[in-house]
């Protein structure tokens, strides 16, 4: 009752600034900043882009050392070897039963030890296989439908 309006606000202000004085100021607010701005691309650095460079590196190396007789796989998933190496672009890439494609160096995945099947020398006919199972099949649906009638 007998402390004054303006000696009330005053104290009231006294606390306010009592609680900012724990703040930092701007220049130290905005060098917090850039200081996790600088960290978290330092992290994106050591993480993402150091081990991606190495892979390149890695796959370049082995293009390079590329030679006659290699066993590899494309990118389309095809494995063979290496027939001949026509230029620093590009290779000739025996198949297998004789078939031989050309194809871009960069396209090479990778060595692999992999042998390629021959699947053209067997003597499977696979469709005289499907062919009598499908006449079967038809059949027992043609018994089916007349017993379904009676």
């Amino acid at each position: 009752m007998f402390i004054s309006k303006a000696y009330a606000a005053a104290a009231e202000n006294v606390d306010a600034l009592a609680d900012i004085a724990g703040a930092p100021t701007p220049a130290e607010a905005l060098m917090w900043n850039l200081g996790l701005v600088v960290v978290l691309v330092a992290l994106f650095y050591v993480l993402l882009i150091m081990p991606q460079q190495k892979r390149f590196k890695e796959h370049s190396d082995m293009l390079n050392d590329l030679k006659k007789g290699d066993r590899v796989i494309t990118s389309g998933g095809l494995i063979g070897k290496i027939d001949k190496v026509i230029d620093d672009k590009e290779v000739i890439i025996d198949l297998g039963n004789n078939i031989k494609v050309t194809a871009l160096r960069s396209m090479i995945q990778g060595k692999t030890e992999l042998k390629p099947k021959d699947v053209a020398n067997k003597n499977n006919d696979s469709s005289a296989k499907w062919k009598s199972k499908s006449d079967k099949d038809l059949k027992d649906t043609k018994t089916s439908k007349n017993k379904k009638k009676v």
